[in-house]
């Protein structure tokens, strides 16, 4: 037996016998070895050095002791439990009147949800911040008529904006389920006498919660990795993500070894919440069989208006920070004072002074997508039509950037490539290659759920008519894949274009992006200029958007 393995192992690595696809699938380990294990492993080892250079686990023992660090964890903690919550009790109202009574305009507000979930938090904080900071006009308008308030500063504002950012995660989940659940249940539940709350309660939400369960990982995950917003709204209230960036770099010669320790803890929340739902979601059995999808309940014309109204309040109030933006930007402004009167003042400004970040934005967000559409292609046949345990592997090793927040990439890139033999900091090309890396599970998705489609007798035909495999890929699976590749993609380019939290660690001067510039911009309280710069990025997600739902089939009904 142990012969016949070793002659098992030896003919796996002739290379000789290798096929095209056995070379990808080496590529593929190979680029997830060096940009992703790689980084995570010096981020690790680097977090067991003190000050001295010593090995030690004094870093571990001052996250447990010291207040000012284990106190950033509960923070963050809370402020992604709390827009949790919140999250759910505005989208699962929506998508349960949404899918079941024929409300008008479900279309605008479909895309309503979609546009405010695709934009970037910061450009929401920001946002709120022109309307209800310290002299915000909505601040200054109830301090007017008598309404004591004081700004939308603090993890209460972090908490609100997480929620009109988010809750569409939970939306678009559940809207998905709530369209396919089998009604009988529901039926079976009000012939034994339950009212309509109590069928939801007991019968509509259990089925549905591996659903809602996904969905609300998706906001605590987003809520609990993002940067942005409790950096612009924090005002002294620290959550992990930020504590880890300003330990690494600081004004007074950084901590790099206590950034690491907080980012490897950073991860291993995240990853124990991912596990903690799926432990929860596989204690029980939700299969349906699905044979009895609901109907669309007709209403009256009263609560009709009334739930109509109420769907188009939530969309329009989480699309205000977009709005906002655009209309600001058209505002004459002296620094953070805004001044009666329309201009094109700011966007003169910003193409006079920062048209390199624009630049670099879309050249470095178009060489990424390049990329992560060519090897999401090459990755997603490789884990579809060739299975087996290795690719099982590097399935599982595509998710590690589900569960890694962006600074926690820059960091762990930054200590990997700040020395010889290869060194990338300070270049352009670390940037890309974070891209690449943070995005490319969600074009690999994207990807095998449509080769998941296609029928393999097309490349069978290709192939007995002697094409080579290979060939057979480009000329004929890949054309067949590429519109809902390339309309993944898009959805991709458009989080690649407003990535803040991995570029904010990576970037120097000449390679600065529009996120990173409208960050500096509203620190510096130049508010017009980043209010343009803010709605460059909002009318190209709009852009990027339509076009995705042009190359889509299926269009907008997610």
């Amino acid at each position: 037996m142990q012969t016949g393995s070793r002659r098992g192992i030896r003919a796996y690595f002739d290379f000789k016998r290798w096929d095209f696809w056995s070379w990808v699938t080496f590529g593929v380990y190979l680029f997830m070895l060096a940009f992703i294990v790689y980084p995570l492993f010096s981020l690790l080892i680097n977090s067991f050095f003190n000050d001295k250079g010593d090995l030690s686990l004094q870093n571990y023992a001052n996250f447990l002791k010291l207040k000012y660090y284990y106190t950033a964890l509960w923070n963050s903690f809370k402020v992604s439990a709390l827009s949790t919550v919140f999250a759910i009790l505005v989208g699962v109202p929506l998508a349960y009147v949404m899918t079941r009574y024929n409300v008008k305009c479900k279309a605008l507000i479909q895309i309503l949800v979609i546009m405010s979930l695709l934009s970037p938090p910061f450009i929401g904080a920001y946002s709120w911040i022109l309307m209800l900071g310290n002299n915000g006009f909505l601040t200054r308008f109830m301090h007017d008529i008598g309404i004591p308030f004081t700004s939308v500063y603090g993890w209460k504002g972090i908490v609100f904006v997480f929620t009109l950012q988010f809750y569409p995660h939970i939306f678009l989940y559940v809207s998905g389920a709530l369209r396919t659940i089998d009604t009988s249940l529901e039926e079976a539940a009000e012939s034994l006498g339950r009212n309509a709350f109590q069928r939801l309660m007991t019968v509509t939400l259990p089925l549905i919660f591996p659903t809602l369960s996904a969905g609300a990982l998706m906001v605590f995950m987003a809520s609990f990795a993002d940067f942005g917003t409790p950096m612009l709204l924090g005002q002294g209230f620290k959550v992990l993500p930020i504590l880890a960036y300003e330990q690494f770099i600081s004004e007074m010669g950084g901590n790099p070894a206590m950034a690491s320790t907080l980012s490897v803890i950073l991860i291993l929340c995240s990853t124990s919440i991912l596990f903690l739902q799926r432990y929860f979601v596989s204690r029980k059995n939700y299969t349906m069989t699905g044979m009895r999808t609901p109907k669309v309940q007709e209403l009256r014309t009263l609560p009709k208006v009334l739930l109509t109204a109420g769907a188009l309040l939530v969309a329009c109030v989480s699309m205000i920070p977009q709005a906002t933006v655009v209309v600001t930007s058209f505002i004459k402004t002296k620094g953070p004072v805004f001044h009666p009167g329309f201009s094109l003042n700011s966007y003169k400004e910003i193409l006079f002074r920062v048209p390199k970040a624009i630049v670099n934005t879309y050249s470095f967000s178009l060489i990424s997508i390049v990329i992560m559409v060519v090897m999401g292609m090459l990755v997603a046949y490789v884990l579809v039509r060739r299975k087996s345990k290795l690719t099982a592997a590097l399935d599982a090793l595509l998710m590690i950037p589900y569960v890694m927040p962006g600074t926690v990439l820059g960091i762990s890139m930054i200590i990997a490539f700040n020395k010889p033999p290869v060194i990338l900091t300070g270049t352009w090309v670390i940037l890309v290659i974070a891209y690449v890396v943070r995005k490319l599970p969600y074009t690999i998705r994207s990807s095998t759920a449509i080769l998941h489609q296609l029928d393999r007798s097309v490349e069978e035909a290709s192939i007995s008519l002697g094409v080579p495999p290979m060939k057979t890929f480009f000329k004929t699976t890949g054309r067949l894949m590429a519109p809902g590749v390339l309309s993944g993609a898009i959805l991709s380019w458009i989080t690649t274009i407003n990535e803040l939290s991995s570029t904010i660690v990576l970037y120097y001067g000449a390679t600065a992006t529009i996120s990173v510039t409208i960050y500096s911009e509203v620190f510096t309280a130049n508010y017009g200029t980043g209010a343009a710069l803010a709605s460059i990025l909002s009318i190209s997600t709009l852009v990027s958007l339509l076009i995705a739902n042009k190359l889509s089939k299926k269009g907008l009904q997610l």
